[in-house]
């Protein structure tokens, strides 16, 4: 079976696979996806192999089509997805809906996952928060990053540490086993990230892969987008 190439923001990663059946039955084409830290996405599209489909944030797809890169009449929005706190699962559900006792929840914790605060988007705006609660210097020992939000739950299932917590993109969390969703950041220190979908303008693909941006942007698809927690 030939596939469709999709090059995407971690955030987007249960939703593609969930969706790779009903795209091959209709299609005939498979999915080969990469998926990652926006960042590190952009930055592996710059510089190559070509894909057909490209999931990144909606700013960054909005530069991509003003250049070029991307077919501006492709352009569709599949929704925001929160960045939200994450803990191991079966550990005491810690209270974070305010900026205090998301401070105490943090500085009661023993390690914190997340992923680059340079390259991922909750990983940057996480480090901000970190930062605005006063509290950078005195958790860094306990800080524990990774290449994306999929691979900080990953680990923060197996923490071997007693009260480890995480904070990553609502989707990522929903989609990782042995981790369990505590709350979206509390307001004030919320970040709510609209990802939006494309064709590559070079793609060899580009009418099966206008199908593919269709069926993850439709409202066929909008169930699946909920329950991976786009809104």
């Amino acid at each position: 079976m030939p596939n469709i190439s999709v090059l995407s923001g971690g955030a987007a990663q249960a939703l593609v696979k969930a969706l790779e059946p009903a795209f091959a039955a209709a299609s005939g084409y498979g999915i080969d996806g990469t998926f990652g830290a926006v960042g590190a996405m952009r930055a592996k599209l710059a510089a190559g192999p070509v894909p057909d489909v490209v999931i990144l944030t909606a700013a960054i797809i909005a530069e991509l089509a003003e250049s070029g890169v991307i077919l501006r009449d492709s352009v569709a929005d599949l929704g925001d997805v929160a960045t939200a706190v994450a803990i191991r699962a079966g550990d005491p559900m810690p209270s974070v809906g305010s900026a205090a006792s998301l401070r105490e929840a943090l500085l009661a914790a023993d390690a914190i996952y997340f992923p680059d605060p340079k390259l991922a988007t909750a990983g940057v705006h996480f480090a901000s928060v970190i930062e605005k609660l006063g509290i950078a210097e005195a958790i860094a020992p306990r800080l524990r990053t990774f290449p994306n939000g999929m691979t900080a739950m990953a680990a923060l299932s197996e923490a071997a540490e007693a009260r480890p917590i995480g904070c990553t993109q609502m989707t990522e969390i929903i989609a990782s086993t042995g981790v369990s969703l505590v709350d979206a950041l509390p307001e004030g220190l919320d970040l709510s990230t609209r990802y939006t979908a494309g064709v590559i303008a070079l793609s060899a693909n580009e009418a099966n892969a206008r199908d593919l941006v269709r069926l993850v942007t439709s409202e066929a698809s909008q169930d699946a987008r909920r329950r991976a927690g786009f809104v």
